[in-house]
């Protein structure tokens, strides 16, 4: 008879470098045991994963775990029965692991099923699960000062992003997803951030379909790209 043992948190021998995508059940299952372990500081067992996804077999599961591990996602503990250690993800409550964008995705449904590389960052510097980065294009926010490359932190859409000088991505037809939120005598306002753009009249919010508010962004420093501005005294 299959065990039903908790899947085990250990630590172990470094990461396997991650080679091949993850089919959508991997991902999800990846997914599920993160949030499960978050949510109650331990693993699910074996047959709660086949519950949540009405696998009947435990035996299925376990080559889901397997093919898992084979892609560097999960490291398997030969001591305990079918004993896992998930890989390369911050497990602290304080954190959130995003996917990391090369373009604007055209659906909040797309962020969740994308295969992208993550990022782990403090929820503290307003990351939240569901939102995601996103790399910045030459001249996508040059009026903020993100260069190319840089990663844009996209917090993902609530009430707030509709908060006056907030900078939200959201596809309006203008050429950018980045506008800046605007309010006046006349109502709601998408201003483009690129050069001679019109703003946009928003009549309908709900109808908008805003993707998330930009909450900041971060650039690697380093030989190749620090500023060359500085002066020696």
């Amino acid at each position: 008879m299959a065990s039903s043992e908790p899947i085990s948190q250990r630590e172990s021998s470094p990461p396997v470098p991650r080679s091949e995508a993850l089919t959508e059940i991997e991902r999800k299952i990846l997914d599920f045991m993160v949030q499960y372990l978050r949510a109650n500081t331990y693993q699910p067992s074996i047959r709660e994963i086949g519950r949540r996804f009405g696998i009947k077999s435990t035996k299925t599961v376990s080559e889901h775990l397997h093919a898992l591990a084979t892609k560097g996602f999960l490291e398997r503990d030969s001591s305990r029965s079918r004993g896992v250690r998930i890989l390369g993800v911050d497990l602290s409550t304080g954190a959130a692991s995003l996917p990391c964008l090369t373009e604007v995705p055209l659906d909040p449904a797309d962020v969740a099923a994308s295969d992208a590389p993550r990022v782990a960052i403090d929820t503290r510097l307003g990351a939240d699960e569901g939102g995601f980065f996103l790399r910045a294009g030459e001249g996508d926010l040059a009026v903020l000062g993100v260069e190319e490359g840089d990663l844009v932190l996209v917090a993902p859409a609530g009430p707030e992003a509709w908060e006056d000088g907030r900078i939200v991505v959201a596809h309006t037809g203008s050429g950018t997803p980045f506008h800046r939120v605007g309010r006046n005598g006349r109502g709601l306002t998408l201003e483009p951030l690129v050069p001679g753009a019109e703003r946009i009249v928003v009549e309908d919010p709900s109808a908008t379909r805003v993707l998330g508010f930009v909450a900041g962004f971060f650039r690697r420093l380093d030989d190749a790209t620090a500023p060359s501005l500085l002066t020696r005294h």
